[in-house]
């Protein structure tokens, strides 16, 4: 069993953190506004409006006998072009559109790079089905179908870190590297916890005043050093509720938040031989970076990369340090 420790790449990660005026040691100047800005108006739930850093494209399909489609970013290398891919899957309440900075410099490196946005979420369609981490890891490898592509090396942040290793899981033949981005579900917590199926009711015309407090308390614990460009986040969130779609919206996020009770990943970690990189901000929740250590001793080929004095979104807080070492990984 491999574990890498990454002591010789802490110096790197300092001197970078360094070079980018990250001290490491400060929390964040200032966080979101204490109230919603008054310009923020209704966001449709597919994000019409919102633009992307590169064009967005769509495959279409069938699933559970309802047509769909799946929205997603194919940038092709902007340097010299090494025949390989990587496909960035985001987090529960994230969008591909925040993976930018990594895209571009893993295109500079000449990578061919792929970001989706997963089905019932983003630019992709919200179908009203049974959710679950199969379905999106096989959305995975249809995609890959579609585009003509027989192996890629897959990242995915939060929840999306449970896809991709699902998708090494199932599909280790088309898995070149594997990597997790301060994953959620390091442990198996459904133990003791119940079960409660959906009714169908939702909160079709949510108090606006407590949505942007939620999304206050959101902004405040998975950031350690606030950036105003992290506010996109919050405000597609809060005008998706003054949506007419709303309920729809809402109805999909209870089945896709009902779903991360039901299954884990962690039993897949002993049976993936990929080369594995367990990465993230050291600061995400009390117990993570002990569970980190855990998983990249468990994973055979598994190695862990933990950034201090940075949150559950390290791709955007430091981004520099993480596409350094994403770039060091994906060369191995």
């Amino acid at each position: 069993m491999f574990l890498q420790t990454k002591l010789a790449a802490a110096g790197i990660t300092f001197l970078i953190l360094l070079l980018s005026g990250f001290t490491g040691t400060v929390l964040a100047q200032s966080g979101p506004p204490a109230e919603a800005p008054a310009g923020w108006g209704p966001v449709s739930i597919n994000l019409e409006e919102i633009e992307y850093p590169y064009p967005v494209s769509y495959m279409n399909f069938r699933v559970y006998n309802q047509d769909v489609r799946l929205a997603y970013m194919d940038v092709s290398p902007t340097g010299r072009s090494n025949g390989r891919t990587v496909i960035f899957h985001h987090g529960g309440l994230y969008y591909g559109w925040y993976w930018e900075k990594q895209v571009a410099a893993l295109a500079a490196e000449g990578y061919r790079v792929i970001v989706k946005d997963r089905l019932g979420w983003g630019k992709s369609s919200k179908p009203i089905i049974p959710y679950s981490i199969n379905l999106w890891a096989s959305n995975t490898a249809r995609l890959m179908d579609h585009l003509g592509i027989e192996q890629a090396a897959v990242v995915g942040h939060s929840i999306g870190g449970q896809m991709v290793t699902r998708f090494a899981f199932l599909y280790p033949e088309r898995t070149t590297h594997l990597v997790t981005v301060n994953q959620v579900g390091l442990t198996d917590r459904r133990q003791g916890r119940g079960f409660n199926p959906l009714s169908g009711e939702v909160d079709a015309n949510p108090d606006m005043e407590d949505v942007y407090a939620s999304l206050l308390r959101w902004g405040n614990e998975n950031y350690v050093t606030w950036n105003p460009d992290f506010l996109k986040h919050m405000r597609i969130r809060y005008g998706n509720r003054l949506s007419g779609d709303w309920p729809r919206m809402a109805y999909v996020s209870r089945l896709t938040g009902q779903m991360r009770g039901m299954d884990t990943v962690i039993n897949d970690w002993q049976h993936i031989q990929t080369k594995t990189m367990v990465m993230g901000g050291e600061e995400d929740y009390p117990t993570f970076a002990e569970e980190a250590r855990y998983a990249a001793e468990v994973f055979p080929n598994g190695e862990v990369f933990l950034i201090p004095n940075v949150g559950h979104n390290p791709h955007e807080e430091v981004p520099d340090v993480v596409n350094a070492e994403l770039i060091r990984f994906l060369r191995s």
